[in-house]
Formats: structure tokens, sequence, C-alpha cells
């Protein structure tokens, strides 16, 4: 009876982490996972020794490292200069566009696309009302070519960070693998963007715009700079990504020029809070028993080849997210055939996953956010449009990629 109550506990967690609050709740993401794993704590689904065993501090450590570094490069104005530098090189739409494409899906793949998109939506939609155009499908192009660039590598996005962890696949094999359907992704984004938004991009060129002046730290972005290469060449020689990380964050706390609290500011508390709290709620779906139960039945569905589990992935990612996605299906990875492969075809459908629908990534709902603010309204349809189409094309096509690779 009480796996019952679980069950449902768990659920309904999964179900407010999919829609990202309740109705007539003031509550988000971390707060429903917080309560959730509360309550289950307290009927005595788990103990509290197993709870924290449950949660994976080495992806939070790299998580927050990530956050450490995109804050410091925001405050010495890194992504003014990116931004300055799109400005200045766009003379056409389409120019602009792959631009963007490139600028998002290149930073996102080095850092964390959620704390990318966050810094680049303002700065680029300030560029796009300068060049009186319309916004739409360079703002689309934003979170479609970053969670496709973030793809490549075990630091992109934290459902990589999981499985990279999990998996124990180097850094520079990951990034080998999915580094081809990751290009081709961004490739495919532009032309199926241009194709979509056509009649805004028949403007031969922009007026000429005064690109704004950005104060830059340069003491502190060279510092940067330096800590981004230490941490870059740790990660190919085969060193110990969560320690490579946190080695390289440390250079940047050890300071005499900016205090703390600027930088810790710019950390997403919320959203570490959101993944200890999912780590406790999928790992008691473990220590119940229900992991078992599900592979007893559902194993001879998962061995049917990388189509159906690709496609599978990206169903339950947009059912539950794709983070809780990958966390429910990391335990069953292990036991199927070819483990290493499925766990890049995990990474690649469930990231690819994100850009169906408006609601299919972190990075998807802060660029909406972002965009709302100053007037520019991405509803569930504009998204979709383009969504839709480019996130099949790119699947179908990592599903082909890693059939010839012998996936």
């Amino acid at each position: 009876m009480l796996h019952k109550f679980y069950l449902i506990v768990i659920s309904i967690t999964l179900i407010g982490v999919a829609i990202g609050r309740f109705p007539k709740l003031k509550m988000n993401r971390a707060t429903i996972t917080l309560a959730g794993s509360t309550i289950l704590l307290g009927f005595g689904a788990i103990t509290t020794d197993i709870a924290f065993k449950l949660i994976d501090f080495n992806t939070i450590a790299l998580l927050f490292s990530m956050m450490i570094l995109n804050a410091n490069l925001k405050i010495s104005g890194f992504f003014s200069i990116v931004n300055k530098f799109i400005l200045k090189y766009a003379k056409t739409p389409k120019k602009l566009l792959i631009l963007i494409i490139i600028s998002s899906g290149s930073l996102s793949a080095i850092f964390l696309n959620d704390t990318i998109v966050l810094i680049l939506t303002p700065l680029i939609l300030y560029s796009l009302k300068q060049l009186k155009i319309n916004p739409i499908p360079f703002v689309l192009a934003i979170p479609l070519s970053s969670n496709i660039g973030s793809m490549a590598t075990i630091t992109g996005n934290p459902q990589n960070m999981i499985i990279g962890i999990s998996s124990k696949i180097p850094y520079a094999k990951f990034l080998f693998y999915l580094f081809f359907p990751s290009f081709f992704g961004l490739i495919l984004t532009y032309f199926l963007l241009l194709f979509i938004f056509k009649k805004d991009f028949e403007k031969e060129r922009f007026e000429i715009i005064e690109i704004p002046e950005e104060r830059i730290f340069k003491p502190l972005l060279v510092k940067t700079l330096i800590s981004v290469l230490i941490l870059l060449i740790g990660f190919f020689s085969g060193a110990n990504v969560v320690m490579t990380a946190l080695f390289s964050i440390s250079i940047l706390l050890i300071t005499r020029r900016i205090k703390p609290n600027r930088v810790f500011s710019e950390i997403d508390w919320s959203l570490l809070v959101f993944f200890s709290g999912l780590f406790i709620i999928t790992g008691t779906l473990n220590e119940i028993g229900f992991v078992e139960k599900v592979w007893g039945f559902s194993k001879d569905y998962f061995f049917k080849g990388i189509g159906f589990f690709s496609f599978s992935t990206l169903i339950i990612s947009n059912l539950i997210s794709n983070v809780p996605a990958v966390l429910l299906l990391k335990p069953f990875i292990p036991l199927m055939p070819e483990p290493f492969f499925k766990w890049l075809l995990l990474a690649m459908a469930s990231t690819l996953a994100g850009n169906l629908t408006l609601i299919g990534s972190v990075a998807n709902l802060i660029v909406a956010e972002e965009a709302k603010k100053e007037g520019c309204e991405i509803t569930f349809w504009t998204y979709f449009k383009a969504g839709f189409p480019i996130t099949i094309f790119t699947l179908i096509f990592g599903i082909v990629y890693f059939k010839i690779i012998g996936g």
C-alpha cells in the first residue's frame, strides 16, 4: 500500500517538474522536487542516509563549477565582446542568423547551455531592436542551436553531465562521437530556419548601426580565459572532469578584485536544489524496486534497436523533461548490449528532445521569458513550427549516424 503512495508522490512530482509549476501554487521545479523528496523521507520510503547517497555530488560540483566560470565570463565582459563581434560582421539577416547559431552552439558546447542562453538572449535582443527586424527566427535560433551544440560535450548541459559521470566516458571520446551529429544539427538548423521564415531573410543588407561600447574588465577576462584553457587541457588530457573543473574555478575565486557575493549572485542556486531533489526522487524508484520491475517487462523493447530506443527517449523526455528522463533511464543502460553506445545515444536523443517543444528544455523557457521582457512573445506554436522539424530531422540523422558507426 505504501509503495503505491510513494509512486503517486513521485508521479505528481515529475508531472510538476514537466509542467514547471502547479496551478494556484507559487512553486517552481526546485521547490516541487524538494517538497516531493521531503514527503518520501517523511513517510519512510528512504532514510536520510540513503537520500544523501542518492545525490550525485560529482554532478552537482560540475554544474556549480561551470556556473562559477560563466559568472566570471559575464562579469569580465566576454559575452559583450561576442555580441559586438556578431554585430560587426552580421551585414545581412542570413549572416546574422549563422553567427547567432555558431556563437550559441559553440559556447554551449564548452560551457553550460542554460547559462549561455540566459546571458546571450538579452544582448542579442538589444541588437535586434537596433536592426528593426522581426526578432522571432533569430531568437528561436538561440535555444535551438544552444541545445544542439551542447549535445557534443559532457559539460554542455546537465543531462550530459549525469551521463558523462555515470558512464565514465572520457571528455575527448564523448566529443569525438557526438561532434559530427552536433555540427550537422547546427547546419540543418540554419537551413530549416531560412526555409520556415524565408520572408524575414529577403532583406539584402542592414543599415549601419552604432555598436554600443561595453566596459571590459581586462584583468579578469585574461584570468578567466586562462582558467578556461586549463579546464580544456585537463578535459582533453583525460584528467578527472570534476576535479579539473573545481581546480579551474579555484583559480578564479582567489582574487583581490571581485567580491565573492558578486560572483555568487550569478549562481542559479535553485537549479542545484532542483537537481539534488531530483536525484532523490528518481533514486527512490530504484530503492523501492520499481526500476527492477519495469526492466523485467520492458527489456525486450529496449533491445529492438537504436531507432526505437532514441524515439522512446524523445517521447519520455518530452513527457517529464530531459533531465528526469535521463535519471530514470540511467539504471537500464548498463544492462543493455553495447552500453557505451547506448550512453551516447541517450545523450543525443535526450538533448535533441529538448528542441521539440517550448517546454522541452530549461534553455527554451529561459529564452522565452527573457524575450517576453523585451516585448517579443514566443508562443508554444511559434516555437513548435521550427522545433518539431528540426528535432525530427536531427534525430533521424543521429540514428543513421550511429547505425553507420556501429552503435
